[in-house]
């Protein structure tokens, strides 16, 4: 990426922060997650209640702190915050519901290794390189972010509540980042505005929320203060095979997910994305999902949230990441603060996911027009979109009605839209032009053959003569 095209950080991915401004940043990246949602999802199905729901929400914020800091701190060194993917829930709550935790907890650990060997031995750079271009990562961000909205807005006007207070709490904090983010293009050197939209945000929304009777903190007062973690608290794994075998599976699409929150971020920071970060990042991915399952049941993924977010305070270094993980880990020790955070009402949460959403698509669209939209692309990128999309709007029935397999797929746009890119990538030809024009590489072969040939003609016309 030229130095015209590096994005106009405040601070790099390397870049030194103080230590204050890191914990307001991380706690940005905190507040802006909905981690709570999939682990209380997959616990209320695998029928956990009362105080066993809560310290299984605990455990996955632990879970989710000491991921964080595996990747951004130590393997792949890029800012990345590890949050439970949404993308096994679908075969979680079947093998919890149905084998039991310990099984479900089992099934967990052999991808978690297969995907450690992946990095190990360099094979996932490998298939990223040859599958995974820049133009197909543009793809991939502009589909999570299109993802991304009908989340934002079923969160802000369906979300269990008065549907006015949700309404208007959910906007004002939309309208309340825009602003933020249109000060900050107008005052450029804001450092204040970059570092506490969100917060800005979701403080002025909650109050909203809390004016009209919208938020509920009553759960802070009854939480502990401190309670130690605990590693297979559900009792110790248990192997199923075909439980195995279906996780290792889904396991690809979530390393699809993941991998396209890594493109994301190097997108809008500029950071290199050579292979030894990919391999490292591959081993982090896998530990990360491996403490996943011994302490909170959910396998990691990279949350392209935040990736949204570094765009708009224009802040990536990773020590804000680093921070933001601390914070977790500390949640996981403190169900009361952690009970703070799962307090914020949700509408007010996802008036922040719009934006992000928003951010995102405008990144997925500036890197796919940088590449020349020629037949071949204009294909991939209309195959990619349409399959990505066209999840959002699948009738339940035909879900449904689909094996099992299929359905855990499908409720994965990413992993939908994604994987037509690639498949597309690898095996539409690249010199077949569909309009029948010939490449211009081509072009240039018949040219100078041609010339070859008339050069020829006049040498044979001399030695005639």
């Amino acid at each position: 990426m030229s130095k015209e095209e590096a994005p106009q950080l405040v601070a790099g991915i390397d870049d030194k922060i103080p230590v204050g401004k890191s914990i307001v940043l991380g706690l940005q990246h905190i507040l802006s997650m909905d981690l709570y949602i999939m682990p209380l999802i997959l616990g209320g199905a695998i029928g956990l209640q009362g105080g066993n729901l809560s310290f299984f929400l605990q455990m996955s914020f632990f879970a989710c702190g000491i991921a964080t800091l595996l990747q951004s701190g130590m393997f792949m060194k890029y800012p990345i915050a590890q949050g439970p993917s949404y993308v096994p829930l679908g075969a979680l709550c079947m093998i919890g519901a149905t084998m039991g935790i310990p099984t479900m907890i089992g099934s967990l650990i052999p991808g978690a290794l297969i995907v450690i060997l992946l990095g190990v031995t360099k094979l996932f750079s490998k298939f990223i390189r040859k599958a995974i271009p820049p133009f197909i990562g543009g793809i991939i961000i502009l589909i999570v972010g299109l993802t991304l909205v009908p989340t934002a807005v079923t969160g802000v006007f369906s979300t269990t509540g008065n549907l006015t207070v949700n309404a208007i709490s959910g906007s004002v904090t939309f309208v309340v980042l825009l602003l933020c983010m249109v000060l900050q293009y107008c005052l450029k050197n804001s450092g204040l505005l970059h570092m506490c939209s969100v917060i800005i945000a979701l403080v002025v929304g909650t109050l909203v929320a809390v004016t009209m009777g919208g938020a509920d903190f009553s759960s802070v007062s009854n939480a502990a203060w401190f309670a130690l973690p605990q590693p297979f608290h559900f009792d110790l794994p248990q192997f199923n095979l075909s439980a195995c075998l279906l996780m290792v599976v889904v396991y690809l699409f979530v390393m699809l997910d993941t991998t396209g929150t890594w493109f994301t971020v190097k997108a809008i920071t500029g950071a290199d994305l050579n292979d030894r970060r990919i391999d490292r990042g591959t081993i982090g991915e896998g530990l990360g999902c491996l403490v996943g399952a011994c302490f909170g049941g959910t396998p990691m993924t990279g949350y392209s949230s935040n990736a949204g977010l570094i765009a708009i305070t224009k802040v990536a270094s990773r020590r804000a990441m680093i921070a933001g993980g601390t914070i977790l880990v500390v949640l996981g020790f403190c169900p009361k603060l952690m009970a703070i955070i799962t307090s914020l009402p949700t509408p007010v949460i996802n008036g922040v996911f719009a934006m992000v959403a928003m951010t995102l698509i405008a990144n997925g669209i500036k890197m796919v027009k940088d590449t020349v939209l020629d037949d071949r692309a204009t294909l991939i990128l209309g195959v990619a979109v349409m399959c990505g999309a066209s999840t959002m709007i699948l009738p339940d029935d035909v879900v449904s009605a689909a094996p099992q397999f299929v359905q855990f797929f499908l409720s994965s746009g990413i992993a939908v839209g994604g994987t037509a890119a690639i498949l597309l990538q690898l095996l539409l030809p690249k010199t077949v032009s569909l309009t029948g024009t010939a490449p211009k590489a081509a072009s240039a072969s018949t040219a100078a053959s041609a010339s070859s040939v008339s050069n020829k003609e006049r040498v044979q016309q001399v030695v005639n003569a």
